[in-house]
């Protein structure tokens, strides 16, 4: 209760300081990308948009200035894209250069209004600007209002390729262009800095006795600068000067009017209040037009005074509403800080009250848990002692079940000693009489020293927990020791095409060790190697001496271990990520704790391939006296041999059988080649057999299409579900029935097993009896199939015996040859093409589908369409026969009663 008050105080104080110092975070982030400030008329929008945006007090208005660089300009962009503005106004330097941005920040969902300027796409929320084009004409037919029989004009353009000066152009030029009283001397390109006043002069210079009457400028600040070029030439009353932008200030265009410098300038709003309000509207859902144009009007000494009057007033009503801005700020910043004071305070007494009534409380509930706590501290006690008698009989338990399964093992070792001891004698009696029954006597014999290796592995395990292995080692040649097991393993190499030797520097070498540990570490790191090694690969055993130790070192060409997982491999139990065969996890455990029994390490490494190397020290000075006996020298075993039938045996199970075109033919992915061999062995009499150790399964399945598949799940490469999987999901080979193999007999791998596609899930051990009548019964379902199908020909669409994709091969199969059934010399391989399969995978599909040929099935949709025509249609028989495809009426007539037994006239006539 303690804590859970002082909790709640913390809660309490959290929420307060979070209400405190929120001043709302829902602010709208308005962003412009300014091509330049430099010009007063650039600045002044920069000013409307900022004062604008200071009457909304949620309004976040960031301006970013190009400097007249339009890679700056991109650059802000991708700034404002990258800081996620809610909205973008960009007033754009270059109408091609800033496009791809444009939809950059279209694409992540951001608005963009274009100010002032256009783009070269059409790809943006909204355009605000003056009409230009009109600017152009006000200015053209402020010109041709003039009383002159003649007006020569001079006019200097904008410094850059934007919108406004292509337009400005475009609309002075219809009006100039149309009047005949009008005479354009000079179209001068202005540069960045404003006019090219040097060209100018030059210009002036070069009319010679022609008079100019006007001089119209793209910016009132170009036309002042050309009223100073005039003014040194003494000719600035013989030219009416005309300019745009209408500025109001002492520099302004208005300024210039009513000083008689400009004749008139054309008033250019920039926009800035009325985009900030577009924005808004925008951001609000509101529907706003595509194109918003502003107004414009010529301010000539008419009505410049008025013109002055009105924006000045107007600058005025900016700068009260941003005085009022500022004084709102510092009222909300002194009511915020009011406000804090205020809830401090109330915080303080509530702390106090809290600390009053807590500190009342706490002495009532200490009591409370001080008599709590006795009555839990006789409750633990009683607690403690039950958890000891518990703890106690769980370890009888488990005792108990350990030497259960001790027993157990040990017991397992005398029927399967009594097996390997009569196979020995059923081998001898094999050799005597010739018989043909060696290689399954191997297999047993094999396997049954390989289960005799695995109890005694278990019961190693068990000792090695107990720390109840004591050393006994004696001075042994290494070397004919490491060739004794090297034997054992020579048969496996031969059968298996594997690169096995054995390599020593000293082969008179002795050493101390435990005969009977180190023949466990070899075994397990031999049948580690020969396990995980492929079929022609390399498996080497070298020994090394060295001054004071001797190194053996097994190295082999498998799979290897992933680098990552090395420092695991002598953990009990370990099971590598790629390693896909079934392992007890035991077996280096064990090998490493032989080997640091004898004072020694064993460590491992991985390149192409796996290495183990072994260290053992020379000379029995790192020895006890009680870990040294006395043994004699090794002598050779014999090591049972069927090699009476295994060269037959091995050259038969290695390829694949004699194919048999009249058998259905079986493929059998299984990487244990022993059970390969069983299976291949019992079939091969009634089927063509594939084999398939799982490396080339799919492969093997597209380039022979079998009748029936059997595969394992354990696999080197890919599991038998993801083969499945792949097989029933081809076009090729999806109509194969498919068995799994599996010693996973868990109702996950079940369903895993159903959902991957396949037809049939056994588990091992299995019956071959079931496994036999399982194969036929899936071949005769699809023999059903096949006759219901190759009867039902005309009613492909309506057909869902087969699976989807069955019939949507065959549909497509259909529609093609009815696409082209008049055609007498469409062929087998054009229908392949189509299809775009091999006409060899054409031919099998079909085959397996349908039991017939494809150029069978053509002929049979062929006769079948005339077969409707002869009943339906009014045509002769010739034009029926060309019209389904066949070359001749006579063979037309001779196709038809071979399939149906009578003549097409007859037909026809008795229908």
């Amino acid at each position: 209760m303690h804590n859970r008050l002082s909790i709640y105080i913390v809660f309490f104080f959290i929420c307060f300081f979070l209400s405190c110092s929120y001043k709302g975070s829902d602010k709208i982030r308005i962003g412009f990308s300014q091509c330049t400030s430099n010009a007063d008329w650039r600045k002044s929008m920069n000013y409307s948009m900022k004062v604008q945006a200071s009457v909304y007090s949620n309004v976040d208005l960031s301006i970013y200035d190009g400097q007249d660089d339009p890679q700056n300009q991109i650059a802000d962009v991708e700034e404002m894209i990258k800081s996620e503005m809610d909205i973008i106004i960009i007033s754009p330097l270059e109408p091609e250069l800033i496009v791809d941005v444009v939809d950059k920040a279209m694409a992540s969902g951001i608005p963009v209004i274009l100010l002032d300027r256009k783009i070269n796409s059409n790809n943006f929320t909204a355009y605000l600007g003056a009409d230009n084009i009109e600017v152009g004409r006000n200015a053209g037919n402020y010109i041709v209002s003039s009383p002159n029989e003649n007006i020569n004009i001079i006019e200097v353009k904008g410094g850059d390729s934007s919108t406004p000066v292509s337009e400005r152009s475009l609309g002075f030029h219809q009006i100039i262009n149309s009047n005949p009283r009008a005479h354009l001397l000079k179209s001068l390109e202005g540069v960045n800095e404003g006019l090219p006043t040097e060209l100018f002069g030059k210009v002036l210079d070069s009319l010679g006795g022609e008079t100019i009457d006007y001089a119209y400028f793209f910016n009132d600040e170009m036309a002042i600068d050309a009223w100073k070029v005039a003014k040194e030439k003494g000719i600035e009353n013989d030219i009416k000067f005309i300019g745009v932008d209408g500025l109001n200030g002492p520099d302004g265009g208005i300024k210039m009017v009513q000083d008689g410098k400009l004749d008139a300038t054309l008033f250019y709003p920039t926009g800035g209040a009325e985009v900030i309000k577009l924005a808004l509207q925008i951001l609000n859902g509101e529907t706003v037009p595509k194109n918003t144009l502003l107004t414009t009007t010529v301010i000539d000494k008419f009505n410049a005074d008025i013109m002055q009057d009105q924006l000045n007033r107007v600058n005025q009503q900016q700068t009260e509403i941003e005085n009022q801005v500022i004084t709102i700020s510092e009222k909300e910043e002194l009511y915020a800080s009011q406000n804090v004071l205020l809830k401090a305070s109330l915080a303080f007494l509530i702390i106090i009250l809290s600390l009053t009534i807590y500190a009342i409380y706490s002495v009532i509930a200490i009591r409370k848990k001080n008599r709590q706590l006795e009555i839990t501290n006789a409750k633990i006690t009683i607690q403690r002692n039950q958890i000891e008698k518990i703890a106690n009989q769980v370890k009888v338990s488990n005792e108990a079940k350990l030497n259960f399964f001790t027993g157990l093992s040990h017991e397992f070792k005398t029927p399967i000693t009594l097996i390997l001891s009569s196979i020995e004698s059923i081998g001898d009696l094999i050799k005597d009489k010739g018989s043909k029954l060696g290689y399954e006597v191997e297999l047993i014999y094999n396997n049954s020293n390989r289960l005799l290796r695995l109890i005694n592995q278990l019961l190693d395990f068990r000792k090695s927990e107990e720390q109840k292995f004591q050393l006994k080692a004696s001075k042994t040649n290494i070397y004919t020791f490491s060739q004794k097991i090297f034997n054992d393993f020579k048969r496996e190499a031969k059968k298996r095409n594997i690169d096995f030797a054995l390599e020593s520097q000293n082969k008179e070498l002795n050493v101390f060790i435990d005969r009977n540990l180190m023949d466990k570490v070899y075994f397990n790191l031999l049948s580690n190697a020969f396990k995980f090694t492929p079929d022609n690969g390399k498996i080497r055993i070298k020994i090394i001496e060295n001054v004071n130790n001797v190194i053996i070192t097994f190295k082999d060409s498998g799979i290897g271990i992933p680098e990552k997982e090395i420092v695991n491999v002598f953990k009990p139990f370990f099971k590598g990520s790629n390693n896909r065969k079934n392992s007890s996890g035991i077996g280096l455990h064990l090998s490493k704790d032989f080997i640091e029994l004898h004072k020694g390490k064993i460590e491992v490494g991985s390149l192409k391939g796996a290495e183990f190397a072994i260290s053992l020290q020379k000379g029995s000075d790192h020895l006890s006296d009680k870990e040294i006996i006395e043994e004699q020298d090794i002598i050779g075993s014999d090591i049972i041999d069927f090699s009476i039938d295994y060269a037959d045996s091995a050259s038969y199970l290695i390829q694949d059988s004699d194919i048999d075109v009249e058998k259905y033919s079986v493929l059998i992915i299984e990487d244990n080649r022993d059970l390969s061999i069983f299976l291949k062995n019992k079939l091969i009499s009634e089927y063509n057999i594939y084999l398939s150790d799982g490396s080339d399964a799919v492969d093997k399945a597209f380039d022979n299409i079998p009748d029936i598949v059997i595969c394992d799940i354990n696999l080197p490469d890919k599991d038998g579900f993801e083969i499945c999987k792949i097989l029933k999901k081809d076009l090729r080979t999806s109509h194969i029935p498919t068995i799994i193999l599996t010693a996973m007999g868990d109702k996950e791998s079940y369903l895993k097993g159903l959902e991957s596609g396949a037809d049939l899930y056994l588990t091992k051990p299995f019956s071959y009896s079931i496994l036999i009548q399982s194969v036929k019964s899936l071949l005769y379902n699809r023999e059903n199939l096949r006759y219901y199908y190759t009867n039902n020909i005309h009613k492909i669409e309506e057909l869902d015996s087969f699976g989807n994709l069955e019939q949507v091969f065959m549909s497509k199969i259909n529609n093609i040859i009815e696409e082209n059934i008049d055609q007498s010399d469409f062929s087998v391989e054009e229908l392949s093409q189509l299809l775009n399969i091999s006409r060899v995978q054409l031919y099998r599909k079909v085959k397996a589908l349908l039991g017939m040929s494809v150029s069978e099935y053509i002929n049979s949709i062929r006769l079948n369409k005339a077969k409707i025509f002869l009943k339906e249609s009014s045509q002769n028989i010739s034009e029926i026969a060309y019209s389904v495809g066949f070359s001749s009426p006579g063979y037309f007539s001779t196709s038809f009663k071979n399939k149906y037994g009578v003549t097409p006239h007859n037909y026809r006539n008795n229908k």
